[in-house]
């Protein structure tokens, strides 16, 4: 008898739709999100004079590098209206050492104070001390502005008006949302690693500072780049509070540009040079750190 082989075909994968629909969505979030980037560095490598001129063209209209010299106050005042400028300049390395120091500043102690305050929530037994919780994570709840008016008049009393004190007070501390966020991370964190410590004779603060910080390094390093971006886009408290040039910073000191523009219309070749400029820090910081931040989202703690 003849033996017979049986062949089963395979049927051949049809194309993937789904996976080029996810494709395009995400090319099309991507695109929604970098879109306005570019177009702020497109419109401060831009002419001043040729601004209004070819709004459609995605690309620099008679690129020109004199817009951001001009924010830096490398070129002088003729030869800034010349070009078509304003001929208004901004002390910017100034501003960004104020930004550099209050930003660095909230970051560095909310962090800090964050953590020991999340720590106590999430192992500390102390009467009502859930309802304590509840109660400070019900102030995400309140609107910044409500206490903008008595935060003002504290710093008023305090004498801290124009002054780094002032413009860092109502942020340096810390916030629900980082207690909230660290608390989470310490919930996770295996109890067993403390009970150890505590049997080699560490106390509460040893064990906060020689074991649950060490590891808490990514979350930690996380609620710091968020801190410091969003001190660094800050405008409002301190436009408010910090009005001299001392103590100004970036974000403000662009605002204080914009309305200088003696011929009326706001100068955006020059404004979008410098914004350019300040969002460059942020991203310096977030390329350096990013991949923690990364590893930190897949970080749990120790089970």
């Amino acid at each position: 008898m003849a033996n017979t082989t049986t062949v089963i075909e395979r049927p051949q994968a049809g194309f993937n739709w789904g996976r080029l629909f996810t494709g395009l969505l995400l090319a099309l979030i991507i695109f929604v999100t970098l879109f306005p980037f570019w177009w702020v560095i497109r419109t401060g490598l831009t002419n001043s004079r040729l601004v209004f001129t070819d709004t459609s063209s995605l690309l620099p209209v008679g690129a020109t590098l004199d817009n951001f010299m001009r924010v830096l106050g490398l070129v002088d005042t003729e030869t800034a209206v010349a070009a078509g400028g304003s001929g208004q300049s901004i002390n910017f390395f100034l501003f960004l050492r104020n930004s550099i120091i209050v930003s660095t500043i909230i970051a560095v102690v909310q962090v800090f104070f964050s953590s020991s305050a999340a720590y106590a929530f999430a192992r500390l037994k102390f009467p009502f001390r859930d309802q304590l919780f509840f109660l400070y994570i019900s102030a995400l709840m309140v609107p910044a502005i409500v206490t903008l008016i008595p935060n003002f008049i504290l710093m008023r009393q305090l004498e801290w008006l124009n002054t780094f004190a002032g413009v860092v007070a109502p942020y340096v501390l810390m916030t629900p949302f980082a207690v909230f966020f660290l608390r989470q991370f310490y919930l996770g964190v295996n109890r067993e690693i403390e009970e150890a410590a505590k049997i080699d004779g560490a106390n509460i603060f040893s064990i906060y500072w020689r074991v649950i910080l060490p590891i808490s390094r990514p979350p930690l390093i996380t609620l710091g780049i968020i801190t410091f971006i969003q001190s660094w886009n800050e405008y409002l408290w301190p436009l408010i509070v910090g009005k001299d040039e001392g103590v100004r910073v970036l974000t403000v000191a662009l605002g204080v540009f914009r309305s200088q523009t003696p011929q009326g219309a706001p100068d955006w070749s020059g404004l979008m040079a410098g914004t350019t400029l300040a969002i460059i820090p942020t991203l310096i910081l977030f390329f350096i750190l990013g991949r923690r931040v990364l590893d930190s989202i897949q970080f749990t703690g120790f089970k």
